[in-house]
């Protein structure tokens, strides 16, 4: 018996580790999308360079959680709860990392942009659509550390807010295109930034369904709320 809750210690004691590395990450990302919206806002290359850099440490993060949680799985034969636990905190880490490709995507972005003539008022937009989805990621991982299924569902329900705002910069861009053929290129790019943005969203939708899963040991029935949206656009590789 003594043995037995040495053994759960020593699991509770490392799990604990593990999560403290994905509050740590979740940190960093969360700074990664304001900084990038606020360099394409600035037009601030250096910012943005400081963004495309801080990547690699939180990519170095999610290869740590994940390994760290493998070896929990494989030395420590979790319970069914606590295995549930140790592959939650492995999807979040991913979720987060694929966050801070978008976010490294738009700093790609921004150099090229500051040297082009700006679109009205589009970065300031998608500065405020990033601060939603950097709002939806913070609430996410509270629900997480919380095991708050209700603040999970509510960030859930938030996505709508962010594909709405998306659609609707989709729409402005298009218009600018066909009133001023110069400005394609420029919105081109705005458009992909955009997109990474409602990109950013998906993903913290996803981590507030594994909390939802966490606590209640099920996926929500019910499909995840969507708006219809105006482009089909995939850049889910884009690295």
């Amino acid at each position: 018996m003594a043995n037995e809750h040495h053994i759960a210690s020593a699991f509770d004691r490392d799990l604990e580790a593990c999560q403290a590395l994905v509050v740590k990450m979740g940190g960093m990302v969360e700074a990664a999308i304001l900084d990038a919206a606020l360099a394409l806002e600035m037009r601030d290359e250096e910012l943005a360079e400081a963004v495309r850099k801080r990547d690699k440490a939180i990519d170095a993060l999610e290869a740590q959680i994940n390994e760290e949680a493998a070896r929990l799985i494989a030395l420590r034969a979790p319970t069914a709860s606590d295995l549930r636990l140790a592959l939650t905190v492995m999807k979040i880490a991913t979720s987060l990392e694929r966050v801070g490709d978008y976010a490294k995507n738009i700093a790609k972005r921004t150099h090229v942009l500051a040297h082009m003539t700006p679109i009205n008022g589009s970065a300031g937009a998608i500065r405020r659509m990033a601060k939603a989805a950097e709002e939806m990621l913070r609430d996410a991982l509270d629900s997480y550390i919380q095991r708050d299924e209700k603040l999970a569902a509510d960030v859930r329900a938030r996505d709508v807010e962010v594909d709405q705002m998306y659609n609707a910069l989709f729409r402005e861009f298009l218009t600018y295109m066909l009133e001023d053929p110069r400005s394609i290129t420029a919105c081109m790019h705005l458009h992909f930034i955009a997109k990474n943005v409602e990109r950013m969203g998906d993903h913290a939708t996803s981590i507030a369904e594994q909390v939802i899963f966490l606590v209640t040991g099920d996926l929500p029935e019910e499909p995840r709320p969507k708006t219809s949206s105006v482009t089909d656009f995939d850049i889910e590789n884009e690295r």
